[in-house]
């Protein structure tokens, strides 16, 4: 990278997220602070004090999303940034994280070069990003936008039965009502690719156009129970096996469609889970995620058509629930142009691309001009223990997030 006379400290951003490191970990070097848990109220705690000692005005809106203001020369609208601190069960340690933290370290960098900023400059760790406990995912920011009613949100209940109102309460984040987020000058967000093509590519940033459409399913196949030793095979209707036929169909289908569809099964439950009785109900999730709304929409109408005729021609029962759907996101041009320009300056090599996970800019984007800045994860992987981004990339990265806000300081966005 092209060294400028204005770098954010990157010794203090590792210390930073080698805290964030400690709240939580699980074997693996990786982190479980599931949404509103105890690990995320710790976070949370440690996060507010940092924002505090780095002069931020805070406020925390009924959500639990936590803002952080930095003021400016003028009476204009902020620059928003910022991400999500809460992981998945077997979370990584940069997924979400990073983009906070890195956020802060902007906020910390232009408090030592004494930079005052035209505009004010706010952080934010928006709640229940992952989706890990609460579904649908992005709970936080959609509340914030105004996508999901508050009652909506408060009435979302974890697999123990417990409701994000109370737990929200429970952990001392409920904060005061506050009208829908607006007049924001621009949202960037910061975050790891979560997948393979920088690093294989051998690209230092990723330029982000947006967030591929994505749908999320719940099926039930219904077969018939029984002893697992009495009932010969050819006279059986067991559940599991049904679904394990429409999954293979699944991939096979969705590898044929188009190389840029995504099917995945993250969930499965089956009664009554006994070694000796043969499933008689599975219920599992699906989600299916392509940049192109029209062919993602196709693909769930012809699958819920096969499927079906797949159960009825055994006399399987099937019900098919929608969870929850997001149109794909195109990012504003202008900062999608502002992100590419800053990367080269400090010559830093990109790539344009569009994201296959759902990120917070996803519904930020409905009311204000929002970008992404990617950068790489080692072997394309995350969600998992052992997550990994270099050293080099995050500097990389939190230095073009630095440049991109000063560059967005002094300009207009039409």
């Amino acid at each position: 990278m092209k060294n400028t006379k204005i770098n954010i400290d990157f010794n203090r951003l590792k210390a930073t997220l080698e805290k964030s490191s400690s709240i939580g970990t699980i074997p693996g070097d990786g982190l479980r602070r599931l949404a509103l848990s105890e690990e995320d109220k710790k976070m949370r705690d440690i996060f507010l004090n940092w924002m505090k000692e780095a002069g931020l005005e805070i406020r925390i809106d009924e959500f639990g999303n936590m803002f952080g203001r930095r003021a400016g020369k003028a009476n204009l609208t902020p620059i928003m940034i910022g991400s999500h601190l809460d992981t998945q069960p077997n979370g990584g340690r940069f997924d979400g994280v990073l983009g906070v933290l890195s956020a802060l370290e902007v906020i910390r960098t232009l408090n030592d070069q004494q930079i005052e900023t035209n505009r004010p400059i706010e952080v934010v760790n928006f709640t229940n990003e992952e989706g890990a406990r609460f579904e649908p995912a992005l709970l936080g920011s959609g509340g914030a936008t105004g996508i999901f009613s508050l009652d909506y949100v408060y009435s979302r209940t974890d697999i123990d039965g417990k409701t994000f109102d109370s737990e929200l309460e429970h952990i001392g984040y409920k904060g005061e009502k506050q009208s829908p987020l607006s007049n924001i000058h621009a949202f960037i967000e910061l975050h790891i690719e979560q997948g393979p093509i920088l690093e294989n590519e051998k690209k230092e940033i990723g330029v982000v156009q947006g967030v591929k459409g994505m749908t999320w399913m719940e099926l039930k196949v219904t077969g018939s129970g029984g002893h697992a030793g009495p009932t010969p095979m050819n006279l059986r209707k067991d559940a599991l096996m049904k679904v394990a036929n429409m999954i293979v169909y699944l991939e096979e289908k969705a590898k044929q469609w188009d190389e840029n569809l995504s099917v995945t099964i993250g969930r499965m439950h089956l009664s009554p889970g006994v070694v000796n009785c043969i499933p008689e109900e599975v219920v599992f999730s699906l989600d299916i995620r392509h940049v192109k709304d029209e062919i993602r929409e196709q693909f769930i109408k012809e699958t819920k058509q096969d499927l079906q005729d797949m159960c009825e021609q055994e006399q399987f029962q099937l019900s098919i629930t929608d969870l929850w759907q997001v149109s794909t996101t195109h990012f504003h041009s202008k900062i999608i142009k502002k992100i590419k320009e800053v990367a080269e300056e400090l010559d830093l090599s990109t790539r344009e691309l569009y994201s296959g996970a759902g990120h917070d800019a996803k519904y930020m984007s409905d009311i204000c001009p929002t970008g992404m800045i990617f950068l790489p994860s080692i072997g394309g992987i995350s969600h998992v223990e052992h997550e990994l981004s270099l050293d080099s990339d995050i500097e990389n990265a939190a230095n073009v997030l630095l440049h991109t806000v000063l560059k967005l300081d002094n300009e207009q966005i039409k």
